[in-house]
């Protein structure tokens, strides 16, 4: 049975919409709760798959948080090895700086519904169905650079690098599409300070779900199908 590694930093920061797409495929799932004991206890025997999850930290907080160098150190090792990873948020703001690229806060935040404008390559690669404007989720207040040798694939006016990729293998996206919808209000719990302090309205977070949900749940479904039928013809 293929076998995928999940690395999570906050409980409803979780798969969402991949864990029922990665059973569908015959993924088992190994979930590490970051900073939970050693990462190194998970990697035996090797995963298929990283999956490296959101969380409301740095990626280069380091000196508060000594558990990101095993994690920055596996990314290295499975990106140089052209492994399949997927980050999403912090995931692939550590991707990124496990590649060498910078990490740094943007000066404000990006919270809420906001549609992607796919860069030429973006436009061919997985990320295809969300050329027609689908809003998708925002929540951070990081961003990445592009790494050497990734493509960037997408942009909005606020963050001006959203997603990159690594061939079929490696897959950064600054946008939560994983995010299940239904379950918002999680999300508003977890995140209540980082929301007041932005003074971000719940009421608009709430009706963007609604409104939104049912869509990016099907362009979800396509963009991480597409990706996982790459890193599998990879693997054959």
């Amino acid at each position: 049975m293929k076998t995928a590694l999940v690395l999570r930093h906050v409980p409803f920061e979780d798969l969402g919409l991949l864990a029922p797409l990665l059973q569908q495929r015959g993924y088992a799932v190994r979930m590490h709760e970051a900073g939970v004991g050693p990462l190194a206890d998970h990697l035996h025997p090797e995963p298929d798959l990283l999956v490296v999850l959101g969380g409301p930290i740095g990626a280069f907080d380091d000196a508060a948080y000594p558990f990101l160098a095993d994690t920055l150190a596996l990314l290295r090792e499975r990106l140089a090895r052209r492994q399949p990873v997927l980050g999403v948020c912090l995931g692939a703001q550590l991707m990124a700086r496990a590649l060498g690229a910078g990490v740094a806060p943007m000066g404000h935040k990006e919270i809420g519904f906001a549609p992607l404008a796919l860069t030429p390559g973006g436009a061919r690669s997985v990320l295809a169905p969300l050329a027609d404007g689908t809003p998708v989720l925002h929540w951070h207040g990081d961003q990445f650079e592009i790494p050497a040798g990734a493509e960037g694939l997408a942009t909005t006016p606020l963050c001006p690098h959203q997603a990159f990729a690594i061939g079929t293998h490696a897959l950064g996206l600054q946008f939560h599409l994983e995010a299940d919808l239904s379950r918002i209000e999680q999300w508003l719990v977890g995140h209540a300070c980082e929301l007041a302090a932005a003074g971000v309205d719940l009421h608009a977070l709430r009706s963007g779900a609604q409104e939104h949900g049912a869509a990016l749940a099907r362009v979800a479904e396509a963009v991480f199908g597409t990706w996982l039928d790459g890193i599998e013809a990879g693997a054959a």
